[in-house]
């Protein structure tokens, strides 16, 4: 696992995992966490595209309501418009790489760093985070670009678990073991420091 080793950010991909209309279908999009959802993923792709690395977007399809492939929601969310480089996976899988090539995409770019926005925080990211560290990636989580709704306890009706709660205990599970959890101004600043490095020695 590489979560406390030095892999460099111009050697990273974003991979925004999920973020598709399915989730706006019923009630729960109202109870949903991270009202800056939206705004934190958009400055991360700003950012990505400005130093001109990877950012790769992905759509996830099952049997459920929303998530089918010919469902008129299937299909990333209107804040979010990928360029012609930026490719847009589908998966079946929780995680993003056992079903979409990812691992070879990865490969091809020259990445061994990934940085985990999406929904929902405690599946498909906390999964792809754990995949991710198991294959040897070096993994920053930015919970403040995640979201999540909560979770009803389905052998106890009525009870549940709340988002605040599942933050903090996927901050627990993943810190020192699957990946960094980092901030959307940490990896911005990580991003400028490297141009400005790479301004001084192309100048030197």
């Amino acid at each position: 696992m590489l979560y406390n080793k030095k892999v460099p950010i111009s050697e990273s991909a974003l991979l925004v995992i999920d973020a598709q209309d399915s989730f706006k279908m019923g009630d729960r999009w109202e109870r949903r966490s991270n009202k800056e959802f939206e705004n934190n993923v958009g400055k991360l792709v700003e950012l990505y595209r400005r130093h001109n690395l990877p950012v790769i977007y992905f759509l996830h399809s099952d049997e459920d309501p929303g998530f089918e492939r010919t469902s008129p929601h299937y299909k990333l969310m209107d804040f979010l418009s990928p360029l012609s480089a930026e490719p847009v996976l589908h998966k079946d899988t929780r995680n993003v790489f056992t079903s979409t090539g990812l691992p070879a995409l990865l490969m091809e770019k020259g990445v061994r760093r990934v940085v985990i926005t999406g929904i929902q925080m405690e599946q498909c990211c906390e999964t792809s985070a754990r995949v991710a560290a198991d294959l040897g990636y070096a993994v920053d989580f930015i919970t403040e670009a995640t979201m999540t709704f909560p979770i009803p306890n389905h052998d106890k009706p009525g009870e549940e678990l709340g988002v605040d709660a599942i933050r903090e205990r996927t901050e627990y599970a993943l810190r020192r073991r699957f990946a960094t959890i980092a901030s959307v101004q940490a990896i911005a600043e990580e991003l400028e420091k490297t141009r400005t490095a790479t301004s001084r020695a192309a100048k030197s």
